[in-house]
């Protein structure tokens, strides 16, 4: 066994977590689970492959900003349900 059940239980302590006994157990049989396949992955040879965050090429989608003007108030609370003034959203009241 890679973990034993002192081990989960710290771990569960450290994430707030209260475990009956009966979850300890059936925790204690998948984490040692899951390190076991993290031990058999730790067998391949990954020699000469370069770490990546993403398994497809990515590329930044972000525009460059630049200055342009503003769509207007009036164009802005076009569509606005509720409006407060004369340039101004109203929205329902969610605090008491």
């Amino acid at each position: 066994m890679k973990i034993n059940q002192k081990d989960v239980e710290h771990v569960a302590r450290l994430a707030r977590l209260n475990l009956e006994p009966q979850e300890l157990e059936v925790m204690t049989v998948q984490m040692d689970a899951i390190l076991g396949y993290v031990d058999k992955l730790n067998e391949l040879d990954t020699e000469g492959i370069e770490p990546t965050a993403h398994a497809v090429p990515m590329a930044n989608a972000f525009r460059e900003d630049e200055i342009r003007p503003s769509i207007g108030i009036e164009l802005a609370l076009g569509n606005a349900p509720m409006v407060a003034g004369e340039s101004c959203f109203q929205v329902p009241k969610v605090i008491e």
